[in-house]
This record gives structure tokens, sequence and C-alpha cells, in this order.
């Protein structure tokens, strides 16, 4: 890919070259962009139109942010016009020394997209500096015996300034003895040299004054002056002669100071003072006799100092061999510095990006720099390398420019910065290398959601919990920095009702913590599930999820309840009649108990604690059945009492009591007698049982009235079916065990126990039931209330309408209800 570049002189003496520019990031190179400028320009002065030759407007100078960089500030870019101006002196003398062409690299830098431009500012001569001889007086010897047309050599005068600006001829003052001659070297410098013109008498005149004079080419041009005063002397007819005219050495810079480098010798064919030769440095800088230093006896030159190749690649000097009748002549030594790789190279960072997102795409650029190594050839050649294992690589721009760019994806969360190093190493031999580091800050992005530290939760709450518990911590951690990283906690769901939720839980938005709001009731609520939900502050902002199981446990804080046997309506235990013949295991009736509780809290035992006839029953340790143990005995008791506690399986383990009543009687009529054997009743007893035989009296009557009343009632309808009543035949009790509906061995189900605990109701009581009729078998039973429910077996009593006459038969049914009331009580008190 290439490039014309054209070239244009602005104003007065400067010359502008300038490329077509292209991007810098490009695979090969166009020229330059020159500019040519006088040096001692003004500051502020426009050394170009850098912006319009880079092609940008006026807007685009501040916009991209156009700058210029070098190693020294000499220049600047004007911010309003996009001109480069000049902002320090410039001295080519002391920016360039002795080199011919001085030549000034700067770099364009422009931002947004970030490219670089090569400038070189040419920086021409002007004669700021006049012509200046060593030595202002001169004084030279000559014999009186020189043959016209006999040349003598003078100091040159120096003169800073190059090409038209230095020396470019010599004048000396009109004399019959002496003309002035310019020599005109290889290198194209100019030496002056006297001429004698005719033969000198030292008796006639023994010296002789001259005006040197030296002019450069300048406009207008400078000049310099010295006095040259030349004294005759006898004769000394041979000058000295140089072995070389011209001596010619390459030493390698690495050369330490005060080391013999090169001899000059030269030789003279007189005897005596006239053959003695001196060594002199002639026509020669100062910066190169500080440099170097010669032996005037032996012509032996020595450096001074170190050398260096990249300061100075040559040096030229002139050496006069001086003999002691004053002639002398000159050779010129040229000394060629070698170059040594003896310069690492440099690494110059000209922009950074130290703070990287982690989600940046590969082949973003992170950082752009520059090599530099002041030696040359392969000495010079760099390469740059990073260390390996990195999301980064090196493309290599243009000359001796590079960029660093990611070369992978980058996650903060696994390595949150990177420190690079750069490695610069020449070819040279041995290679010499340079290494600079550079810091690079992955920056956050929100690409991590909450992890809960458990995938579910589950957590024990036992009951009864004071409100405002905290029952358990859930932590959910974030990778991410800052409000990526910051989680907060909420409820989002729950299988409690939504309007009750903020009344059971609640969940720290900062911590985590789960409290509970209220106390907790195993027996109302056994579990409850929530979901909650961590998220973080990102934008846009992740979360997570995760289950929480809240576990009610069950204390011990109810106790047993006895569903069976319930008290009577007046607050007095019933009792139950256990045939006289009972065998042993005979199931005479059941404990029937529930607990609210669970587990071991509701585990139920039955423990007798009083028995009136000990080892006559026996109590089913978890059944809670009443059973003989033994047959009734003569001497047992007809009567008895059993006092059992209802335990739980809590710790402490709560407690109820049962009295159980028992009565052994083969029927109702016999065991009414057996109550009345009872011991004799206080006061207040003997009172009420009066009452009571008169009531009883008085429901005998009716009952007797009533029977008569349904005979007659039957024989008046002439009715030849059968009759069936309840008033034909005396009471029979069909006594056994009192099992409750859908019994089963131990304790009843939870189900029905609730039930009976809610309603307050059993629905099983001590059943009462007339003895069959030998043909109809009809059987009046009722209930503990007294009333009596008649069955037919065989026969639908709505079929026999003419059985009971309707007056009969409530009369019947309240009798009976009477009766039943008074039996009751009778038993009770007889017990």
């Amino acid at each position: 890919m290439g490039g014309s570049c054209a070239q244009r002189r602005p104003a007065g003496r400067r010359q502008v070259l300038f490329s077509f520019l292209l991007p810098l990031f490009c695979p090969a190179l166009c020229e330059p962009i020159r500019y040519a400028i006088p040096e001692e320009l003004a500051q502020g002065s426009v050394v170009g139109k850098l912006a319009r030759d880079l092609g940008l407007s006026v807007l685009d100078v501040s916009a991209r942010k156009l700058r210029v960089s070098a190693e020294k500030p000499h220049f600047k870019v004007d911010v309003e016009s996009g001109d480069l101006l000049v902002k320090d002196r410039i001295d080519r003398e002391q920016i360039c020394r002795e080199r011919r062409i001085c030549e000034l690299q700067l770099e364009a830098v422009v931002e947004n997209p970030l490219n670089i431009f090569h400038v070189v500012v040419v920086v021409e001569d002007i004669n700021d500096h006049a012509p200046q001889f060593d030595k202002k007086d001169i004084h030279l010897e000559i014999v009186e015996s020189v043959s016209p047309g006999a040349r003598i050599s003078l100091d040159p005068a120096t003169d800073p300034d190059i090409n038209t600006n230095s020396i470019k001829d010599y004048k000396i003052n009109s004399n019959p003895y002496f003309s002035l001659l310019v020599r005109v070297h290889s290198d194209g410098g100019k030496y002056p040299e006297l001429s004698l013109e005719k033969p000198l008498d030292r008796e006639e005149q023994r010296s002789h004054h001259l005006t040197l004079t030296a002019l450069d080419g300048g406009d207008p041009p400078r000049s310099a002056t010295a006095n040259i005063e030349i004294f005759v002397r006898d004769t000394n007819d041979n000058p000295p002669v140089f072995s070389k005219d011209e001596y010619k050495i390459c030493l390698s810079e690495n050369l330490p100071p005060g080391t013999s480098m090169i001899q000059v010798t030269a030789t003279d064919q007189d005897e005596g003072i006239n053959a003695e030769i001196n060594y002199y440095f002639r026509s020669t800088t100062q910066s190169t006799r500080h440099m170097f230093s010669l032996d005037e006896k032996t012509g032996m030159i020595k450096n001074n100092r170190s050398l260096d190749f990249e300061d100075v690649q040559r040096y030229t000097m002139e050496v006069e061999a001086k003999d002691g009748g004053g002639l002398s002549t000159q050779c010129k030594v040229i000394i060629e510095i070698l170059d040594e790789n003896d310069n690492s190279p440099e690494i110059i960072i000209t922009s950074l990006s130290d703070h990287i997102l982690e989600d940046s795409f590969p082949g973003m650029v992170v950082a752009l720099f520059k090599t530099r190594d002041r030696d040359s050839g392969e000495n010079g050649e760099v390469t740059c390398s990073i260390g390996r294992d990195v999301p980064f690589k090196i493309h290599s721009s243009s000359k001796n420019y590079y960029k660093l760019v990611t070369d992978g994806a980058l996650d903060r969360e696994q390595t949150p910065e990177y420190n690079i190093t750069i490695t610069a190493t020449d070819k040279g031999k041995p290679p010499l290398s340079y290494s600079t580091s550079v810091t690079l800050h992955i920056t956050d992005v929100n690409d991590n959601a909450p992890v809960f530290h458990q995938t579910s939760y589950v957590v024990h709450v036992a009951e009864n919990n004071p409100p405002g518990a905290s029952i358990t911590h859930v932590i959910a951690s974030d990778l991410d920095l800052g409000t990526n990283g910051r989680v907060s906690y909420s409820i989002v769901a729950s299988d409690l009702e939504p309007q009750a939720l903020s009344s059971y839980v609640s969940v720290s938005e900062q911590s985590g913590v789960v409290f509970a709001q209220r106390a907790f009731d195993h027996e109302q609520l056994r579990a409850f599930e929530l979901t909650l939900q961590a998220r973080d502050q990102g934008s846009p902002a992740l979360s997570a999820n995760v289950s929480l199981r809240v576990l009610v446990d069950d204390r011990n804080d109810n106790a047993p309840r006895v569903l069976y046997p319930a008290l009577g309506p007046d607050g007095s235990a019933l009792f139950d009649m256990v045939p006289r013949a009972a065998q042993p295991g005979y199931l005479v009736t059941k404990i029937v108990a529930v607990d609210a509780d669970s587990g071991h809290n509701a585990w139920l035992s039955y423990h007798m604690l009083q028995a009136s006839e000990p080892g006559l029953f026996s109590l089913g340790l978890r059944t809670g059945e009443v059973r003989t143990a033994r047959a009734l005995g003569d001497r047992d008791a007809v009567r008895q009492r059993l006092l059992v506690a209802v335990r739980d399986g809590g710790q402490p383990p709560l407690s109820a009591t049962a009295t159980i009543l028992l009565v052994f009687a083969d029927s109702l009529q016999e065991a009414l007698p057996d109550l009345s054997d009872r011991r004799a009743p206080s006061d207040s007893q003997a009172e009420l049982q009066f009452y009571l035989v008169v009531a009883l009296a008085l429901i005998s009557v009716l009952f007797l009235l009533a029977v008569i009343l349904a005979i007659a009632l039957h024989l008046r309808r002439s009715s030849g079916s059968t009759t069936v009543g309840c008033f034909q035949r005396g009471f029979c009790s069909k006594s056994g065990p009192v099992v409750p509906p859908n019994y089963s061995e131990g304790t009843l189900p939870y189900s029905y126990n609730l039930y009976v605990a809610q309603t307050g109701k059993t629905e099983f009581n001590f059943q009462k039931c007339s003895e069959p009729l030998h043909s109809t078998q009809d059987i009046v039973c009722g209930d503990s209330s007294g009333d009596l429910i008649p069955l037919h077996v065989g026969d639908d009593l709505t079929s026999h309408p003419q059985t009971l006459a309707p007056v009969s038969f409530v009369f019947c049914i309240f009798s009976n209800l009477v009766a039943s009331y008074i039996s009751k009580v009778l038993l009770h008190l007889c017990i």
C-alpha cells in the first residue's frame, strides 16, 4: 500500500512536506508529513497546517484531541486552528550539533478512534553564527631561505552554521610578500594558506604583520579576523612530511577512555633543531579536541572520553607536524566509530486504558506503545512480547508502534486485574532487552446471579415460639462487586394465604434472617413452605429463588382428654353393668381418650390408680380396655369403682383421670337392689331420696293408668293383631361392653377423637333394651337420656295403626322418660 507525498513551501523560507495520510494501524507505512522551518523561529510561529494536512476539520481538532508527542516539547498544536506552532527556542546547532541534516521526529496523535501520524520537521540553518578563529593572534616563524611559492598553513576559522552559511572565503590585507590561497578538502572544508610571493630578507624586515579575514556565505555575510605576525628566521629549507596524507581508523564505541587509538608520524630531512617535529591539532572543532588528546612529541592520539556511536559516528581532525625551523605540514585523521549493542530498547507508552469492562470483546485496543533503540542495524531491530496465559496479545501496527489488544474472554470474578509485562528485545549479539509492566484493572459487570448456599432449606420450629424470634438465616452470595453484588431478600411465594402470609413470617431484606411474626401452633399448622428470592442491585438485576420449608414441631402442651366414660347431665359418672357370670378376659368397657398433640406427645398410656377390688380387673396399657382378670367371687362386692389415669408420652408427661363405675348384675331390676345396699346417706341425701320415692310412686300410678287405657282402647277396636307395647313385660337389661363405632384395637383415630373433642357429644352411651316378646320380637330401647325407641323386629309399626292408640302411645313414652331419669338418679345415689 503506498501513498504519494507532496512538497510545499510556506511563506518565507519554510518548506512543508506532507503525505497523503493513511490510518496509523495498517500493515504498510506512508511517508511521514514533512515540514521545513528555519532555526531560531519565534515562539508561536506557524510550522504548518497540521490539521488540514491530516484531513481534519477545525472542529475535529478539539473533538479528537489532536496533539503532538516528542521527546522535547519544541512544538504544540493550536486548538483553535489546528496549526503546528513553535513552542520553544529551536537552535539547530544545539539540537543537531554537527549533523548536516537536522530533522525532528514528531508523532501527531488523535483519538476517537486512536491514530498516530508521523511528522518530520526539518530545521534549516540560518546565518546566526559568525566565523571564529581559535586564536586572535597568530604567531608564525619562517626562515629566510624559504623559496617563493612556499606555503604556510593557517588555522582555519570555525563556523557552527552549515552549507552556504558556513565559511565561504578568506582574505588578507594587501602586502608584497604574501598572498592567500584557499585550499578545499574533499569534505568541502576550506583552509587558508599563505604563499610566499618573493624571498624574505630578515635583515630588511624581521617580521610581517597581516590581517586574516574569514567570510561566511550568509546574507548578509558575517566575518571574523585574526592578526598574523610572521617572524623571519634563519634557513630551514625542508618541511616535515607525514607518512600518509590521510589516516583512517575504525574503533568500537566500547573503547575505554585513555586508549591509544592511532599514531601519526612525520619526518624532516633537516638536522638539529630544524628536524625536531612537534604535532598539533589544527582545523579541528573544540568538541573533537575535548574528545581526543594528541601527544606533541609522539603524535599518539588517545580518547579522553567514552565514545558513543549514537552521539557521533565519525570524527575528522587535522594534525600539523612542525619542525624546529618553523616549517610544517598537515595530514587528515578520520576516526569511524563502530556501533556496538550497548543500548537496551526503550518502551514508551503513548496511550493506556487501564480499566476494561469484563464483557469486552476480543480485539479491543488496551494500550498503544512504541519502541526505540539508539543502536543501528540489527542492534536496533526490536521485537516485543508479553507473557503467556494472559488474554492479551500484541499487534504490530506500524514502524516501531504496537498495540496491546484483548485476546480472550475476561472474567473479573476469576482475575480482577492483570499485571502485563511487555518485553522489548533487540537482535544484537548478545541481545539486550527491556521490560515494563502495565496493570490492567477488570471492571465489574452484573454477569453473576446470586447463589444460595443451599439448594433448599428445611427448618424446624417448636410451637409456642415467641413472636418476632429468628427461625432461620438464608444466605446468598454474589460474585459481583458494588451494587452488582449487593443482595436483598424477599418472599415471593408461599402455600399460605397471601393475606395471612405477613402475619406468619417475614424476612430481613438486608440480612436474609427469617422471623416468625406470631407464635405457631402445631395443632393448627404443622408445616408451610416459602419461596425466598435473592436479588442483586445490578442493571438489569439478577435473582435466584430457593425453597424454605418450615416444620412446626409439636410440644407437649395438650393434656389427654377423656371422651369415655363421660359424665352425666348432672356431672356424675355413669355406670356399666357386668354379667355376674363374666369369665376372665371379659371386655367390660373401654376408656376412650384423645390428645391434640402428635408423636410421642400423643402416645397415650392407661394406668390403674385405684380399684375397689384390686386384681379383679385388668387395664390395657395402650388400649384402655377394662377386662375381668378373674371370675366374680362370693365375697366380692357387686359395686366396683375404678380410678384410671391417662398419661401422654411428653416430657414432662401430662395426664387426665377417669372414674369407672361397674355393677355386677344380669338385669337392671337385679342391679337396683344392689345399688340400694349402700351406706346410710347423709341428711340431705335422705331428703332427696324421699322426694324420689314420691315421684316414683306417682309415675307408677300414671303408668298403670296408661296400661288400662291402652287395653280398653284395644278391646274397643276389636283388633285381632298382636299387641305390641312397652308395658306388657318388665324391663330387661341388655348389658355388655360399650364399644364406640369405628372402634379398633388401640387409640381411636385422631379425626374421630377430634370430632368428639370439638362437639363434646359422645355417640355411644349406655343402652337399655326391653326383652323381646315371644311372638313378635318387639324391642323397646332407650338411650341414657331415658328416651324409648320402639323397634318392631319383623313388622313395621306403620302397617298396624290400630296397635297403639295415639294417646296411650304418647303417655307411654312420657312415663318411660320419667321412670328412666329417676332410675338413673337412684343408681347414682346407690353407688
